[in-house]
């Protein structure tokens, strides 16, 4: 039986290497994860931008980088060049022994209010060391903004390993091999679950990577794929359907993008809403996915509340399977 089940394995893995679109569902958790590390900001990363002379003070200019990012240009006309760009960008320049604020005009108040504020502050000799405020750590630096990209990421990755068994299933009804479960030695149980492995194959390693590329490797990964692996098994159930409810490839990818609809909700759900409207998100799967996820990577989960989310999803994946079940045994029957 085993055996069977692994040839149906073997099988998807194949024709998955040669198609374009499995072969890039399989590599998107990878280019998540390296586009979240390249473009999401550590919490520490300030948002505004300096620009200077190269002849001016270097040591304003190391100052200045302690709070800010500072670029420095060989004369003035690359200066105001940069200056008059879209974005916002503050010149410090030097006057005689004091200096002067350069803008193009367009920047946020408080843009232009802390440059000046840095200004003052290195003319007086003012320090960090000189503050009587108490800083304090809890040791972690990346942005909420990573963690919240990450999460959505993960939730992704468990949509898209029902859009790679909705896309086996239509191979299989292009090649005529799906009726051909009747009367193989393999069971219609044994052909779902060699079917479905590709798709838990994607949502662990696709989990996996995420994590290891973000920089989150040290989270509990038995916590997440518990997590992952719950509410995976509803996008399977989602992805056997619309791979038996249609026979191109197209359409059964975008069956499977109304999706990400509830992921959607489910995410703005937990960070625009407060705790008494978010009980109106309950009866969606991706909701406890995500605050499960959400506590995980912010090294706060504990066993018992992972899997209490888990079996929370569990139970909504066996309602939805109740009335989906007899669709997908009519398909394989067909």
């Amino acid at each position: 039986m085993f055996s069977k089940i692994w040839s149906i394995y073997l099988r998807d893995i194949k024709v998955n290497t040669r198609d374009f679109i499995a072969l890039y569902i399989l590599l998107i958790p990878i280019l998540f994860g390296f586009g979240i590390q390249a473009l999401a900001p550590s919490v520490t990363d300030s948002t505004v931008r300096l620009a200077m002379l190269e002849s001016d003070d270097p040591a304003k200019a190391a100052y200045l980088e302690q709070f800010a990012v500072v670029e420095t240009f060989a004369d003035m006309d690359a200066l105001t060049a940069r200056v008059e760009q879209r974005d916002h960008v503050v010149a410090i320049l030097p006057e005689g022994n004091s200096s002067y604020i350069l803008v193009q005009g367009n920047e946020p108040e408080s843009v232009t209010v802390f440059a000046k504020l840095l200004n003052s502050y290195h003319q007086l000799g003012l320090n960090v060391a000189d503050t009587t405020a108490r800083f304090e750590s809890f040791g972690r630096t990346e942005s909420p903004l990573k963690r919240m990209l990450v999460n959505i990421s993960l939730l992704m990755t468990s949509v898209l390993a029902g859009m790679m068994i909705s896309l086996n299933i239509v191979e299989e009804k292009m090649d005529n091999t799906v009726s051909a479960v009747n009367v193989s030695p393999v069971s219609r149980f044994g052909f779902i679950l060699g079917k479905s492995m590709m798709g838990m194959f994607l949502a662990v390693y696709g989990s996996v990577a995420l994590v290891w590329i973000t920089g989150y490797n040290d989270v509990n990964i038995g916590q997440m794929l518990v997590a992952i692996l719950a509410v995976t098994l509803l996008s399977l159930v989602i992805g056997f359907i619309q791979g038996i409810a249609n026979d191109d490839v197209m359409n059964a990818a975008a069956g499977m993008k109304m999706m990400f609809l509830p992921v959607g909700a489910a995410v703005a759900a937990v960070e625009l809403l407060s705790d008494k409207w978010q009980t109106l998100f309950y009866w969606i799967p991706f909701y406890w996915t995500y605050k499960g996820n959400d506590a995980i990577l912010s090294y706060t989960s504990t066993w018992p509340q992972i899997i209490g989310y888990s079996l929370i999803v569990l139970a909504l994946c066996g309602v939805v399977y109740y009335f989906l079940a007899p669709k997908i045994q009519k398909g394989l029957a067909a």
